[in-house]
């Protein structure tokens, strides 16, 4: 598992964040499409969505960018990147890996990757060294407690989150706790703690559908 971080402008987006105050964007799902763009699906914020939608579009590392949802300010938005992505096509089809996380605000992107050996981390280095990308590796380390979060795409808070309202209770029935006793166990606010279980329930769900698809689905993609 590798935790790492890459400047806003040698990745996807860049113009959008750098010209949009207050973007952030959360990835929820990343996939190759071919071999020159990704498809990912992702979770946008910005106090004028509008403009933020306007420069999405605009923003020369898209295509396709379509609206799949609004849900308390945020937009679930799906689009082709098509520039500044070469570490991520790399990381996916030669090294087979699996970006479990990836979150860009400001001026920097960071993510959380699942690959499959060391060997693997080794020449993803050697790759970014060689064509001048600045992916800083910030954190390597094994599978351990982390794979249960890992297998599920949760984030670390996610999995806690939805660990301890589990373990008290909160999704019995009659429940056994709520919202507001979970957050203060968790010292976090009300819609902190509401936000972290709303968006691990989406991630499981999208985890588990796309499992489904991928288990029925023809292993012979149909061709455009």
């Amino acid at each position: 598992m590798v935790e790492a971080t890459l400047p806003g402008d040698q990745f996807a987006l860049h113009e959008t964040l750098e010209e949009i105050n207050g973007a952030e964007f959360e990835v929820v799902r990343m996939v190759a499409h071919g071999d020159d763009r990704v498809m990912p699906f992702i979770w946008a914020t910005a106090e004028d969505f509008e403009s933020l939608s306007e420069a999405i579009r605009d923003d020369p590392s898209t295509e396709n960018v379509e609206v799949l949802s609004r849900l308390d300010g945020e937009y679930l938005l799906r689009m082709d990147w098509m520039a500044h992505i070469r570490v991520i096509l790399y990381i996916l089809l030669e090294e087979e890996a699996t970006i479990l996380d990836a979150y860009g605000k400001n001026d920097t992107w960071q993510f959380r990757i699942l690959f499959p050996e060391h060997d693997s981390v080794s020449a993803t280095y050697d790759f970014c060294e060689e064509y001048g990308i600045d992916l800083d590796l910030e954190r390597i380390y094994q599978l351990s407690g982390s794979f249960r979060r890992g297998q599920f795409g949760l984030t670390e808070d996610q999995y806690q989150t939805l660990t301890d309202a589990y373990e008290r209770g909160y999704y019995e029935v009659p429940r056994e706790t709520n919202l507001e006793e979970l957050a203060d166990g968790l010292d976090v606010s009300h819609q902190a703690l509401s936000e972290r279980l709303r968006r691990g329930h989406g991630t499981l769900i999208a985890n588990a559908l796309r499992s489904e698809i991928e288990r029925t689905a023809s292993p012979d993609p149909p061709t455009s």
